[in-house]
C-alpha cells in the first residue's frame, strides 16, 4: 500500500465502520479456491490467531503489526499486491485491517496462516489482468486512499496511488504526473477519478481521439490542451 499520511484509525463502535464502510465497487470473490488434496481445510481459529500475531490484544492490525505482516509474507507495504488483497478484505482504510475485514476476506481466500496467502501470490497479480477487476479495484482504491474527513484525495496521495496503478499500462502516465504537478489543482475528486482510468483505456496516444465536446471532466480537458500546447512549441 502506498504510504500516506499518518492519520489515527477512525473509531470501531458499529454506527462508526458502518459509515466507513466503501460500498461503490464490486465484491470480490474468488475463482479456483477449491481444496488442494490432502490440503486441511481452513481453520477459523487459526486464522484469528493468526490476526492476533499482528493485533495483538487489538481488534486493529495497525501500521506495526502491518509492517511485520508485510514482512512475513514477503511483500514490500507499497507493492500493488497489497491493494489487491486490501481489496479482497474490504479494508475500509489504508495501513489498518480490522478483524472482520481479515476474517472475511481470508475466509474467502481460505488462507489461514502465512503460508497458504504466500501461495496465494500468483493468483493475487493475475486478478490484475482481468479488465473488470482492476476496474473495480481502481474504483475501491479512491476510498480507499481518501482521508475519511475529506471528500476528495489530496493531490500528493492521488498521484502516488495513480503511478501505483497506471504507470505500467498508460503510456501518458508520465506526462500526466507532470501536467499534474505543475497544475492548480490541491485534489482528485471521484469524478476526476474514474474518468483517468477511462481516459487512459480508451484516449489514444496522440489525444487524436479526444471529443473536447465529449463528458470529460475540466481536468482532463486541461490536459488534453495542456499536452497539444507542448507538442506544437
Amino acid at each position: 500500500m502506498v504510504p500516506v499520511k499518518k492519520r489515527k484509525f477512525p473509531g470501531t463502535d458499529d454506527q462508526e465502520l458502518r459509515k466507513r464502510k466503501i460500498t461503490n465497487f464490486t465484491r470480490p470473490q474468488i475463482r479456483g479456491s477449491r481444496l488442494i488434496s490432502g490440503e486441511k481445510p481452513f481453520s477459523n481459529k487459526k486464522c484469528l490467531a493468526w490476526f492476533h500475531e499482528y493485533a495483538g490484544p487489538d481488534d486493529v492490525v495497525g501500521p506495526e503489526g502491518m509492517e511485520k505482516f508485510c514482512e512475513d509474507i514477503g511483500v514490500e507495504p507499497e507493492n500493488i499486491i497489497m491493494l489487491v488483497l486490501a481489496w479482497l478484505l474490504e479494508a475500509a482504510s489504508m495501513g489498518f485491517f480490522t478483524k472482520e475485514e481479515w476474517l472475511r476476506g481470508m475466509t474467502l481466500l481460505q488462507c489461514d496462516c502465512t503460508e497458504r496467502l504466500r501461495s496465494k501470490m500468483d493468483y493475487l497479480r493475475c486478478e490484475l489482468n482481468d479488465s473488470a477487476v482492476f476496474k473495480n479495484i481502481y474504483r475501491y482504491a479512491f476510498d480507499f486512499a481518501r482521508d475519511k474527513s475529506q471528500r476528495s484525495l489530496d493531490m500528493d496521495t492521488a498521484k502516488s496511488m495513480l503511478a501505483l496503478l497506471l504507470e505500467r499500462s498508460w503510456p501518458l502516465f508520465p506526462v500526466f504526473q507532470q501536467f499534474l504537478e505543475q497544475s492548480k489543482y490541491k485534489g482528485m475528486n471521484k469524478d476526476q477519478w474514474y474518468n483517468v482510468l477511462e481516459f487512459s483505456r480508451t484516449i489514444k496516444e496522440d489525444l487524436s481521439n479526444y471529443d473536447e465536446d465529449g463528458a470529460w471532466p475540466v481536468l482532463l480537458d486541461e490536459f488534453v490542451e495542456w499536452q497539444k500546447a507542448r507538442s506544437v512549441s
